[in-house]
């Protein structure tokens, strides 16, 4: 239903109707604070001390077996790949921040969100028009009731200025801007996600890379210790010294090794290729840096944040409470649609035959009203939105809860494999250790010739078997602490906020022509 007052000026008006506006205004003022529908609470984290029972235990077998150690409490900096301590590492990751895809589509989303959050702050503020008509009309004498007129013929001009004002008495218009206002926090966190993936996804690829080159080279050592103790068995088999199935079975193992040193080669070809994607590069223009396992550095002191603070930190946890603002906004909006709608309407402008007659005296025209809609029956339809609105927030808690659950489970998760780790990494040192120490001890005894060349061969393939499974424990804990540093959130509150960059297209050749048909679009929107 739809009640109208307005005033012209052809027509007097009451003193009581004069008033209606006014008294309309002031009580918009009034409760100009009442907005219907939850005001929003973000929900308080889990209150623990640790993050599992044997956390004190662990720091110790850390710090005993590879001087590495938590310090619960501690801060994370805000670029936490630095502490590897590699400047290849630090370059690639600052190409990979300028030029990745993904990041740069993130910034963008974010630039949409704030955009659209701030034209909906125009809805608070009243609308202004202007607008200019020229019209050519001809009018018979029957519209007027006088067949026999003939009619007359003339040009109307009209120059108006129109201002409307929707009054959000009850909240509807800033519940909708609240809206918008958590849509771009999600946005915002999003991209804080985006630029935690991506630069956990570069330290661990680099490690994968640093990883598989040294089992490239040690598997290379194997061959050709292998090669050599096969050749030994071939001359023995000629001597007579051996059987021919001692020689093929020196063989059988040769070529064993020689089939996993493909398949690592793939590996180390398909990690180049993915730091390359990952700076925002083709595959083809492959990263200049080469990483070994030692340019990396172990952090020593990893900070380790407190649990409490946990869903603070973590973006995808920061964004899901996002959205679970939104969804307690769009309960206010679906609330606030059953209440009144008042909106006021004024019009000011001149109307001539003639243009030169134009804002002359008599030509003005104005009028004001108000407007009040009020819905009376629509079926069932505010009563299932709301309970939709309702619902949408409950499923909107079940997610976040979640996300919160799955966060704590990643950060113990890495936790657990960090322990593991040092552990494994501990056996690996012993037993390299160890075989090193044979394989001494075999040397000396070969030059005093108590023992063949055989055997020394055989413990210096132990050692660089041995070598293998020490690399990759290596490389695991190496990855499982950058693994940390994402499941604790990055530290992205202690660096500057990420804010979409000016889209500025320099008219360079490009290394990828594909590209040029997205670059011309901005260049022409830029003009």
């Amino acid at each position: 239903m739809v009640f109208q007052a307005a005033r012209t000026t052809p027509k007097p008006v009451s003193a009581n109707r004069t008033f209606v506006i006014p008294a309309v205004i002031i009580f918009s003022i009034l409760f100009s604070g009442c907005m219907v529908g939850p005001n929003f609470k973000r929900p308080i984290g889990p209150n623990l001390k640790s993050y599992k029972d044997t956390e004190q235990k662990q720091d110790e077998s850390l710090s005993a077996s590879t001087q590495q150690k938590l310090i619960l409490g501690k801060d994370i900096p805000g670029q936490w790949w630095v502490l590897f301590r590699s400047p290849q590492l630090s370059r690639l990751i600052e190409q990979a921040i300028k030029h990745n895809p993904n990041l740069q589509a993130a910034q963008a989303s974010l630039t949409e969100a704030q955009e659209n959050a701030l034209a909906q702050r125009g809805s608070l503020f009243p609308s202004v028009d202007a607008s200019f008509s020229d019209t050519r009309q001809k009018v018979s004498g029957a519209m007027f009731g006088n067949p026999s007129f003939s009619g007359s013929l003339f040009t109307l001009y009209n120059a108006s200025v129109t201002v409307s004002y929707t009054l959000d008495i009850f909240g509807g218009v800033r519940r909708q801007l609240e809206g918008l206002k958590a849509q771009t926090e999600y946005q915002r966190f999003q991209l804080e996600g985006v630029f935690l993936t991506l630069a956990a996804n570069v330290v661990t690829t680099a490690i994968e890379e640093a990883a598989v080159r040294e089992q490239i080279a040690l598997t290379e050592n194997i061959i050709r210790i292998r090669e050599k103790q096969l050749a030994i068995a071939q001359r023995q088999f000629a001597l007579g010294a051996v059987s021919k199935v001692a020689v093929l079975a020196q063989q059988t193992e040769l070529e064993q090794i020689r089939t996993t040193l493909p398949t690592l080669q793939q590996q180390l070809a398909l990690a180049r290729h993915r730091l390359s994607v990952l700076a925002g590069d083709l595959p083809t223009y492959e990263p200049t840096s080469q990483f070994l396992l030692a340019d990396l550095t172990l952090p020593n002191d990893v900070p380790l944040s407190l649990p409490s603070k946990l869903v603070e930190q973590r973006p995808d946890i920061r964004a899901q409470e996002s959205v679970l603002h939104k969804a307690s906004a769009q309960i206010g909006v679906v609330t606030a649609s059953i209440f009144p709608d008042f909106t006021i309407n004024a019009n000011l402008g001149t109307i001539a035959t003639h243009i030169g007659d134009l804002f002359m005296p008599g030509s003005f025209i104005w009028s004001t009203g108000l407007n009040l809609m009020q819905p009376i029956f629509k079926g069932g339809e505010f009563v299932h939105k709301k309970r939709a609105a309702v619902a949408s927030y409950q499923t909107a808690a079940g997610i976040y809860k979640n996300t919160v659950l799955q966060a704590f489970q990643n950060v113990v998760d890495v936790l657990s494999a960090l322990e593991f780790d040092a552990a494994q990494l501990e056996a690996q040192k012993n037993a390299a250790q160890v075989a090193l120490e044979t394989v001494e001890l075999t040397r000396e005894q070969f030059q005093l010739g108590a023992v063949s060349y055989l055997p020394l061969l055989d413990a210096e393939r132990n050692y660089q078997q041995i070598r293998l499974g020490q690399i990759k424990a290596q490389a695991a804990q190496l990855a499982d602490t950058a693994a940390l540093f994402q499941a604790l959130g990055g530290g992205w509150w202690n660096r500057p906020e990420i804010s979409a960059p000016k889209q500025t297209v320099k008219k360079t050749k490009s290394a990828m022509p594909w590209l040029e048909p997205i670059k011309e679009t901005l260049q022409e929107i830029q003009k």
